[in-house]
């Protein structure tokens, strides 16, 4: 890998986005960093249905994309839902599950 010093005029490559909320949750890195993926996947390339942003992606995408096993992905899909961080909707047999990535709220 080919590194430089960062500096104030740097051009940083693409990077993932994850609110400064996630940090004090207690889900596994995992759940953070696959957070992070689905809302960069969901600001760049989101499909917009009747109840707003929409991603549907396949679990094994997701594998790949995070250098982990489905049962990992899920896991971590579940730890998300129960800290309220996504909708997991999942649909009928051969259909691929929808996830709606909520945001945390800023904290008063």
């Amino acid at each position: 890998m080919n590194t430089e010093f960062m500096t104030a005029d740097t051009n940083l490559p693409p990077c993932l986005p994850l609110p400064g909320a996630m940090l004090g949750l207690p889900v596994s890195s995992t759940a953070k960093v696959m957070y992070a993926k689905l809302l960069g996947a969901v600001l760049t390339a989101g499909v917009e249905d009747a109840n707003g942003m929409l991603l549907s992606v396949p679990l094994a995408e997701l594998a790949v994309a995070l250098g982990r096993s489905t049962q990992t992905c899920k896991r971590a899909l579940r730890e998300l839902e129960a800290a309220g961080l996504i909708l997991w909707v999942r649909q009928g047999i051969g259909a691929p599950n929808r996830i709606y990535v909520l945001v945390p709220k800023k904290r008063d």
